[in-house]
């Protein structure tokens, strides 16, 4: 086997205008600036991109444009770029499509899927098959089965083989909480030496099977929760004995994130207000992204609405955001209370119900108030069971 290198990318997430920021969506494709000029440097045999290449189907023209940039200069190196589609770019429809197969037809990109045996080969090399994103777990269980029948993989022991697809895998270690997994590792194939993968936002790497598992991570920040991640990718040396040595090669480019996270149970309001405010101006930075997470349980008489969130916002200067994440939690009824209310058997149900209201409401409203509103509730109860409309309208405006 000859020895060859290829860079290993994914989750680039072009056009990604996050928080509705021009300068957010130049972020990403900075990001992807840089990622090419390293890959020119490290002059790889060939390029990995694992799915999500762009935020959607249909990237603006501005974002095709510095795509369209950056592929032509690794086209003109003689670097083939092999990509597979992922839950954000695959193609929303039939007539729609996805921008991958137009990049493909110009020969920017080579899209596995599209291809006949979705492979590519370098001989004496390589062999390299590649899955379209099929976006649920259900669906994938369904669809990937019946695509490799038609395309079926064939690892050649003689050579190097890459397994490129865009899903979390059901391994307990790999996915986040709020990650739900497409598929377990059983509908992967076995003979592979290397499976590329795209869709988990942190770089990870594993055995697998007969292999490696690599996921690179996203090249800029989704979500704040990331913030601490790695960004970068995977430059993969093989050697004549066909062993493998990734190297995480860090990118310097992406937007700096400070989450500023504080839990405020039992403080008032303004004085949430407050400390946040403070919390702001002293990690206020040139060009960052400041995202304070307001955390806790409130005072019964409390609401998160009084949380000042526009002051908040505007107490830094120098960075390019302040995004405060609210999740603070109101009181609610203690569960002895509730307990008490439901568990009577001499009660009937609509004066459990008002009971119930009333502890509710009377946390934040004058006794008249949280009686007037507690019995409007009450009477809503079967009007809007009932699909009644007409009556639900006269009950409401009678509260208002």
């Amino acid at each position: 086997m000859k020895a060859f290198s290829f860079v290993h990318a994914a989750d680039l997430h072009l056009g990604y205008s996050q928080y509705g920021l021009e300068a957010r969506r130049e972020d990403f494709d900075r990001a992807f600036s840089e990622l090419v000029d390293k890959t020119l440097e490290l002059k790889p045999t060939f390029m990995i991109i694992a799915g999500d290449l762009f935020h959607n189907a249909r990237p603006s023209n501005v974002t095709l444009e510095n795509a369209v940039k950056n592929f032509s200069k690794l086209r003109d190196a003689g670097i083939p770029v092999l990509v597979v589609d992922g839950s954000h770019d695959s193609a929303p429809n039939v007539v729609t499509s996805t921008i991958l197969n137009p990049l493909d037809s110009a020969g920017l990109i080579h899209f596995l899927p599209r291809h006949e045996g979705a492979c590519w080969r370098m001989p004496e090399c390589c062999y390299v098959y590649g899955v379209p994103n099929f976006r649920t777990r259900r669906k994938t269980e369904e669809m990937l089965p019946t695509f490799m029948d038609k395309n079926k993989p064939t690892p050649d022991p003689s050579m190097f083989n890459i397994f490129v697809f865009h899903m979390a895998l059901d391994i307990p270690e790999l996915n986040p909480p709020y990650m739900e997994a497409e598929a377990s590792p059983e509908l992967i194939p076995d003979g592979f030496n290397y499976y590329a993968a795209g869709h988990v936002h942190a770089p990870y790497l594993g055995k697998f099977k007969t292999g490696l598992l690599v996921y690179p991570g996203s090249t800029e920040t989704i979500n704040y929760d990331e913030a601490k991640n790695e960004k970068g990718f995977y430059y993969v040396e093989i050697n004549e004995k066909g062993e493998a040595s990734p190297q995480f090669v860090r990118l310097e480019s992406p937007r700096r994130f400070v989450v500023l996270e504080q839990d405020f149970t039992g403080f008032t309001t303004s004085k949430i207000t407050e400390i946040a405010v403070q919390l702001v101006k002293s990690a206020d930075q040139e060009g960052v992204v400041l995202v304070p997470v307001l955390k806790g349980v409130l005072p019964s008489e409390a609401s998160r609405a009084d949380v000042d969130v526009a002051q908040i916002r505007s107490a830094a200067e120098k960075a390019l955001l302040v995004h405060p994440v609210v999740l603070l939690r109101e009181s609610e009824v203690p569960e002895a209370v509730v307990r008490s209310i439901f568990e009577s058997e001499i009660k009937d149900l609509r004066t459990k119900s008002f009971e119930y209201f009333m502890q509710i409401f009377a946390e934040r409203y004058s006794p008249e108030q949280a009686e007037k509103i507690a019995r409007a509730a009450v009477s809503l109860i079967e009007p809007l069971t009932k699909k009644q409309d007409e009556r639900v309208r006269q009950i409401l405006e009678e509260l208002v």
